[in-house]
């Protein structure tokens, strides 16, 4: 493989892991996420990585530094290094998006099951990338 290359609204909407790392560069992480009605990621600040944020299905809040931003279907995000954020479902369906960091947050091939899973996991990118 080089690269990726793949319908990523399809791998979304069908995404049902709260976390699913998709691809892992030196520089950029493409992670899948599936936020049940009533969670959220939790709180967190990245001091060294921006994030974007593509929501495709459901409705929910972005925090960033105490401001509140209404997401729903095709809406974007962006936060920025440093930022304190959380996203929370705030509506009746799953909350489905995919999430790009820059650089890259998480071990590659990471896949939690649920919130409680990433909870429970105290993993971090170590280098390692896809190819």
């Amino acid at each position: 493989m080089k690269g990726f290359a793949e319908n990523i609204e399809k791998l979304t909407e069908e995404n049902d892991n709260f976390r699913q790392v998709l691809y892992t560069g030196q520089n950029i992480q493409l992670v899948l996420m599936a936020i049940q009605p009533g969670e959220d990621i939790g709180e967190e600040i990245h001091e060294d990585r921006d994030q974007f944020f593509r929501f495709e299905q459901g409705n929910g809040e972005v925090w960033i530094d105490g401001a509140a931003n209404q997401v729903k279907a095709d809406d974007g995000v962006i936060v920025p290094a440093g930022a304190k954020h959380n996203v929370v479902n705030s509506g009746s369906e799953t909350l489905r998006l995919y999430t790009i960091y820059g650089p890259p947050e998480h071990l590659e091939g990471t896949i939690h099951e649920t919130k409680a899973d990433a909870e429970a996991s105290h993993e971090h990118f170590d280098g390692r990338t896809t190819e």
